[in-house]
């Protein structure tokens, strides 16, 4: 039995995951997690031993220096708490991490032991995969679960994906069997511009996680964060012609599947969600950049003091859409794989389960890509 110490009882607890690498296309999952948990003052609870699940030969631990001490952070998955007021108070439960190199089954049994103890009536798991979706246009968010009723009741898809999956789709499967009702949402990265971070991806996520469990986010300036992001996309590939065309292209192919689906109901979301930004409601405050400072894969504007996104990788000659090429190693799941996918969770190759950008390519055409050796922060 977990013994927690010092947790208050939770109002209605929903456990929000997600996890580096596999399924995280342009780290969009969690950083989305991360700027929750910076936004609403999380405070950790609990860190799954880093020894039962962790080769650190993948994810090797990072040496600091603290008051002239050398001190060492172990790659793990952290749990913390947010306590949410206002006229409906909703807490929330967040777990931040790495995907395990190893006893995946004993991981999510450990995870979902938490969420017994604190009463947790449901869990969505963030995910973000490659696929072929121009930047110009909004982010593609699916919205899946394997249980029929939640599927009915929440407008969800019921996932039917087969094929190769990761802990986001273990996680989700282990909370069905339990008992417990999991969704997953998932967010179609560009693959031509996938190296992390992307605030473009994570602001559709958080919009569709506050649609989901209808609370009010404080996005900061992620919003900011996310229009400059597309601007310096949209300036450094008007400088290749190849790949201008090639983003021409996806426009093309996306603007056609999505032409009939002007529908009301997309229209009718996006006006809940813009009168509950003016209602003054919990967790309205100013907030902070949903990028963690000081990452790299950023160009500094000096002429703006913003940040812009590494030059995307120019499409080899004849590529069309569903064929881009992938920019830079490790920079994210396999396109068309579902990652993280498999039974209850993400999008995949099966036709009508995955993002309608999403590419329908044989599971294993480009090997997923898990880069980050990034320990989570203490």
């Amino acid at each position: 039995m977990i013994e927690l110490d010092g947790v208050p009882e939770l109002v209605d607890p929903v456990m929000v995951a997600a996890f580096e690498g596999w399924n995280d296309a342009g780290d969009a999952a969690s950083t989305a997690v991360a700027h929750l948990d910076r936004e609403w003052k999380g405070e950790v609870f609990a860190a799954l031993d880093a020894e039962d699940y962790y080769d650190f030969q993948v994810n090797r631990p990072t040496v600091f220096l603290e008051g002239g001490a050398r001190k060492i952070t172990w790659p793990t998955t952290r749990l913390s708490v947010v306590r949410i007021g206002g006229d409906k108070p909703r807490d929330l439960v967040l777990v931040r991490g790495i995907e395990p190199s190893m006893r995946w089954r004993s991981f999510c049994n450990e995870i979902l032991g938490f969420a017994h103890e604190l009463g947790v009536e449901m869990v969505v798991v963030l995910g973000a995969l490659l696929g072929d979706t121009p930047h110009t246009r909004p982010v593609p968010v699916s919205g899946v679960t394997s249980d029929p009723d939640l599927a009915r009741t929440m407008d969800l898809e019921e996932t039917r994906y087969e094929g190769p999956t990761g802990i986001v789709g273990i996680l989700q499967e282990a909370c069905t069997h339990a008992g417990v009702p999991a969704v997953s949402l998932w967010a179609a990265v560009p693959h031509y511009v996938s190296q992390p971070p992307n605030p473009k991806a994570t602001l559709a996520l958080l919009n569709r996680l506050e649609d989901l469990i209808g609370l009010r986010i404080p996005l900061g300036e992620l919003a900011e964060d996310a229009r400059a992001w597309q601007l310096g996309v949209d300036q450094l590939a008007a400088e290749d012609s190849e790949v201008a065309e090639y983003v021409q292209t996806l426009e093309e192919a996306r603007d056609t599947a999505e032409l009939p689906e002007a529908s009301g109901e997309a229209i009718a979301r996006e006006f809940e969600r813009y009168l509950r930004r003016r209602d003054p409601g919990p967790g309205g405050g100013p907030g902070g950049h949903a990028t963690e400072s000081g990452d790299g894969s950023y160009l500094r504007d000096t002429s703006s003091g913003r940040t812009r996104p590494p030059k995307p990788t120019r499409p080899d000659a004849g590529q069309g859409p569903g064929t881009g090429p992938l920019s830079g190693p490790g920079s994210g799941p396999a396109r068309g794989t579902g990652p993280g996918s498999g039974p209850g969770s993400g999008p995949g190759p099966t036709p009508g389960e995955a993002p309608k950008d999403t590419p329908e390519d044989a599971p294993g055409d480009d090997a997923p890509g898990d880069s980050s050796e990034d320990s989570s922060e203490d």
